[in-house]
């Protein structure tokens, strides 16, 4: 998907994920009425950059400051947080380029490195949720057969493949962006520069199938199998543990926030694809996918400043945690307080 900005050709957008040739591929003519979204999107990729930045180191900190060690669901919540925040630290260079007529000013290292960034984390985002969808399936309709699986020490490992694979699935934008210069525009863009339109077609049906259709899919069955699970445990008056149960609370309504905030954009994604491969065609709706994925595209980057609330509003065992994290911190304020005065009445009465 690319963006097409008012007499600039569609280097960019979505640094997520798109196709950045010169022209839009469908033999439509360009749109010309993008001003308003080319205005109006650094102001918004800057808002959530620095809500998704205070959000999610916030939620980082209450992990790891608390005293006691993380539960498995808190260390898939906290490698989420972790993707989030790398995510939305990478906005702020496109809003730049953006408000900049789409003219990379920091290089070919960082054009690399910061879409690196953005879809690596996206994906490690979508993996993440597939590791805590699998876990509240265990935790309540494999109790007993699969319990030792849900270990801290297994968690962890399961979290660091997630990070490799997700490394691995980004290595696409690792080697074919790059910064060129347009000179009929002049404009050095950071682009992706696939080396042909079979491979372009190729990566992003790649794209749909991980990061769409196998995400969705084990979401889904996990989700059915776990409100299934719900519904018996009601009928039966069986009462799992009030832990499990807030964490799977929790659990539903960040994977309802996903869908929320990703299925469009994926919808539209997957329609683009078609219309570039020729199966889906006419101007239309040619334009109408290229306003769709700019609006799609920033409400998914949202879902990483979602996110964080949902744990505060939702997750009553979190508030708990930074009620006694806070709590800490204000013991060791008043043991420090206590010491120095302790150390300065000393230090007095010597002198005197």
């Amino acid at each position: 998907m690319t963006l097409l900005p008012t007499s600039v050709p569609d280097f960019s957008t979505t640094a997520l994920y798109g196709d950045q040739n010169n022209t839009n591929g469908t033999g439509c003519p360009e749109q010309d009425d993008w001003q308003w979204l080319n205005t109006s999107q650094p102001v918004y990729i800057l808002l959530i950059s620095v809500l998704g930045i205070v959000f999610n180191m916030f939620v980082l900190m209450v992990f790891c400051l608390h005293k006691k060690p993380c539960t498995v669901a808190e260390i898939y919540l906290s490698n989420l947080a972790a993707a989030d925040l790398v995510l939305v630290s990478c906005l702020p260079f496109w809003a730049v380029n953006i408000s900049n007529g789409f003219n990379w000013p920091f290089g070919q290292f960082l054009c690399k490195l910061i879409n690196l960034g953005i879809k690596m984390n996206v994906y490690c985002s979508l993996y993440f949720l597939i590791l805590i969808s699998i876990d509240r399936y265990v935790a309540l309709v494999h109790t007993m057969s699969h319990g030792r699986m849900r270990r801290p020490k297994y968690a962890k490992l399961g979290c660091l493949l997630m990070w490799g694979f997700g490394l691995l699935l980004s290595v696409p934008t690792l080697v074919y962006r790059e910064v060129k210069y347009f000179p009929e525009y002049d404009v050095h863009a950071c682009f992706l520069n696939y080396p042909s339109h079979v491979i372009e077609l190729l990566f992003d049906g790649l794209l749909i199938i991980f990061s769409f259709i196998i995400p969705i899919s084990i979401i889904s069955f996990c989700t059915i199998k776990i409100i299934q699970a719900l519904k018996i445990q009601a009928v039966e008056r069986f009462s799992a543990e009030k832990t499990e149960q807030r964490a799977t609370t929790l659990m539903l309504a960040v994977l309802l926030a996903f869908l929320i905030c990703w299925l469009p954009f994926h919808v539209v994604t997957t329609l683009d694809v078609l219309l570039r491969a020729e199966v889906l065609g006419g101007c239309h709706l040619s334009a109408v996918l290229e306003i769709c994925n700019q609006i799609f595209t920033y409400l998914a980057f949202f879902n990483s400043v979602l996110n964080p609330i949902l744990y505060v509003i939702v997750g009553k065992n979190f508030r708990k945690k930074v009620r006694e994290v806070f709590q800490q911190w204000s013991v060791k304020r008043r043991a420090t307080l206590d010491s120095t005065r302790s150390h300065l009445s000393s230090t007095l009465k010597t002198v005197i």
